[in-house]
């Protein structure tokens, strides 16, 4: 029995010291990081000392999703065009705003005299910064897991997208060598999205900031720092102080659907002068009424229609998606009043991605822009559905089915 024990005891001793086996890519990932990521970390300013102390003994997270093969030889992912279409409706649960609403109504409280100082600053609402920490970490409170050097250097070796990822890639070594923020802390996405305000390393060393004081941009750990940061990033793209995203309103059968998009916009005292009207009954606010906006319908005429502004956009340079920029534009409404739109979903048709691709590939043949034919539904879309609806004779309501 005491033989027994011993020598378990030194298998147990044995491995731990015995190195782990290699994985299929990892001499070639090595070669990949001497040979191509080096190199030009250190033509960018990456010290080598940096270099040999972050990329050393790496080896690729081959359990990321989206991964091709080894520099990008192999077969990507196939987009799955049968998978069910998710209409918008799906987005906006009273569930999930409810959620969310109480917490970001203390977390203003919390931080009134930072957010104070922040909207006077970069000019951008408190209530819109707050919804898009809720969006991107649920006020930090999600799980940020992974290394974010090696996933960015996994995805620059074995991705779809690998000179944007080596990119990201060197400009995180370039934040880890400032000294200010250690790799252990430096958590990611599986997408490379760092911190609270999920920004990506170039995003990083651009639009975050120190607004603590504590001499770090620390996106990570610290609530004043993340709520600054987003704001800057709103702020440099262009962020217009004193506007809102956007209007719920009433649009009359008057007003076709087709005419959805920024490239429409008009001033708002035009649509008024068509019979567009707040679903509040309000007015638009005199400084609206003088600015352009546009006609956005998620859903077509299934859905609630909206007046947005330039603010939108910004939204949407956070993240391409309509749906994103009304969830975080809906939730900052909600913080004062939580109530839901006014105008309900409608049920629609079930689809699917292949559908859906099917048409927009009919309607380019039929000289329509849609934006391309990706399965999704953008306002390219949805304008060019109306559009060859009404060349049929039917009322335009600018969705499949």
């Amino acid at each position: 029995m005491l033989f027994v024990k011993l020598l378990a005891r030194l298998c147990a001793v044995v491995a731990i010291i015995q190195p782990a086996l290699a994985g299929p890519h990892d001499a070639e990932f090595k070669r990949f990081l001497d040979r191509d990521v080096a190199p030009a970390a250190q033509a960018a300013g990456v010290s080598a000392a940096v270099l040999s102390r972050e990329l050393s003994g790496l080896t690729p997270d081959t359990s990321l999703p989206g991964l091709v093969g080894p520099y990008g030889k192999g077969t990507p992912p196939k987009v799955n065009f049968q998978a069910e279409f998710r209409a918008p409706a799906g987005y906006f649960r009273g569930s999930q705003f409810n959620a969310l609403v109480g917490p970001g109504r203390r977390l203003m409280q919390k931080h009134a005299a930072a957010l104070a100082r922040i909207e006077q600053k970069y000019g951008v609402p408190r209530r819109i910064i707050l919804a898009i920490w809720a969006r991107e970490s649920a006020y930090g409170g999600a799980k940020i897991p992974h290394d974010a050097i090696r996933v960015l250097a996994t995805r620059a070796f074995m991705g779809q997208r690998r000179a944007f990822f080596q990119d990201e890639l060197i400009a995180a070594l370039k934040i880890l060598q400032s000294g200010k923020i250690t790799r252990s802390h430096m958590k990611s996405s599986w997408g490379g999205a760092m911190g609270q305000p999920q920004f990506l390393p170039s995003s990083f060393l651009k639009y975050a900031v120190d607004f603590d004081g504590d001499g770090r941009r620390d996106i990570w750990r610290s609530e004043p720092d993340t709520l600054a940061s987003i704001a800057n990033y709103l702020s440099k793209h262009g962020w217009v102080k004193g506007r809102d995203w956007g209007y719920e309103v009433r649009l009359p059968d008057s007003v076709s659907c087709t005419r959805e998009g920024p490239d429409n916009r008009q001033p708002v005292s035009a649509f008024v002068a068509e019979g567009v009207t707040r679903v509040s009954g309000r007015p638009f606010p005199g400084l609206e009424l003088r600015q352009p906006g546009n006609i956005l319908l998620p859903a077509g005429r299934y859905g609630p229609a909206f007046i947005a502004t330039e603010n939108f956009y910004v939204l949407k340079e956070y993240n391409e998606s309509d749906v994103y920029a009304l969830f975080v534009g809906h939730l900052a409404d909600r913080y004062g009043s939580n109530k839901s739109f006014v105008q309900p979903w409608l049920p629609t048709k079930q689809t699917t991605r292949g559908a859906v691709r099917t048409l927009q590939k009919r309607l380019e043949d039929k000289g329509h822009d849609v934006g391309g034919a990706d399965g999704l539904i953008g306002f390219k879309t949805r304008r060019s559905i109306g559009k060859d609806q009404e060349a049929g004779g039917f009322f335009a309501t600018c969705w499949v089915g």
